[in-house]
């Protein structure tokens, strides 16, 4: 059978090994594929994050944002209990060295945290592609440190963009990203770690992969790559990176409402739009008209089946920009402009 597939974060937090640093080097230019390429120049720019707390400790990946010390990395590997209060955080660098991090600022929502080690200088930033630019078949590369394996090389494609993804251990704690999708082997550690196009810039901040359930009861479901994993787009990742250097935090792109999957009569498991539920005073969505039983169906030229893709198409948007909503209303549909408003996370 097909199985059950659960998203979950791809496992930032499982317990490190010891491995040393190893630099990506081309040896044989002659016989050097677009992967090596890819890999010599970007690897520099990714690390290995260390963090401890009362409560255990765990490593996962991050991508160098200056010269002079930040980082990028994924909230869930800086908070191993929910909270980044009383971890020790510790970044090896590709060349080797070890530094003390502190963190500037966490952002739930999008699953981005941002580290500043102490006293660095003269490291290699990362180089971000456009991610809007993306497309499906593109080459892409993993980098990070998988099961605590630094400076580990993985490639594929990309095989899919703007999927909508709910990760976390419940509904209440899920974050919705809408992210770009590959079958470059990701696992546990990868989180935080730089997927790469061809030219060794950043594409993607990988996250999450996919799972299948064992389907016996009192085992866990599979915790490795199954070839389907989960990145945050490279342009959301500047936006939330460069918001929390400067203030401390993020804002995010939100419409003011409450929504939930509409199904079709017969098969109430194929999503047919997001239903508005409630809507919030004085958002945008109030401003433009919706109404509660409105069922958005599309957010510009992107089709919109569930809740979750909803979510995820207004959080790959910018608070302010404006959005053309596909809207459903007793049996009619038109189109309605919206202008998202903001929400500090």
């Amino acid at each position: 059978g097909a199985g059950v597939v659960a998203l979950t974060d791809d496992g930032g937090t499982a317990a490190a090994t010891t491995a040393g640093a190893q630099s990506v080097v081309i040896t044989d230019p002659e016989s050097a594929t677009a992967v090596t390429a890819a890999a010599a120049k970007a690897a520099p720019s990714v690390v290995t994050v260390y963090v401890t707390s009362g409560s255990g400790s765990g490593s996962g990946s991050g991508v160098v944002l200056s010269e002079d010390g930040y980082v990028l990395t994924n909230n869930h590997v800086v908070g191993l209990d929910s909270s980044t209060d009383g971890a020790t955080v510790q970044v090896r660098t590709s060349d080797g060295a070890l530094y003390d991090a502190t963190v500037v600022g966490t952002d739930p929502t999008s699953d981005l945290a941002v580290l500043r080690l102490s006293d660095a200088s003269g490291l290699t930033p990362a180089t971000f592609a456009d991610s809007d630019s993306v497309q499906v078949g593109d080459l892409a590369v993993a980098i990070g440190a998988p099961l605590g394996l630094s400076d580990t090389v993985t490639d594929g494609i990309i095989s899919a963009t703007n999927r909508a993804v709910a990760t976390g251990s419940a509904q209440d704690d899920a974050t919705v990203i809408d992210a770009l999708q590959t079958d470059a082997a990701i696992n546990p550690g990868n989180s935080g770690g730089a997927l790469v196009d061809a030219a060794g810039e950043v594409v993607g901040i990988n996250t999450a992969i996919a799972s299948v359930a064992s389907g016996i009861p009192g085992q866990e479901s599979q915790s490795g790559s199954i070839g389907v994993g989960f990145a945050i787009p490279s342009n959301t990742a500047q936006r939330i990176a460069e918001e929390i250097v400067q203030t401390g935090s993020a804002t995010h792109a939100v419409l003011g409402v409450r929504a939930q999957t509409a199904a079709s009569d017969t098969n109430g498991e194929v999503g047919t739009g997001a239903q508005i539920v409630q809507v919030q005073d004085g958002g945008a969505a109030a401003s433009a008209g919706l109404q509660a039983g409105d069922v958005v169906t599309a957010v510009g030229d992107r089709a919109v089946t569930t809740s979750t893709e909803l979510t995820a198409a207004v959080r790959s948007a910018a608070p302010g920009d404006e959005v053309t909503l596909t809207v459903r209303r007793d049996g009619r549909a038109s189109t309605v402009d919206v202008t998202l408003g903001s929400s500090d996370s």
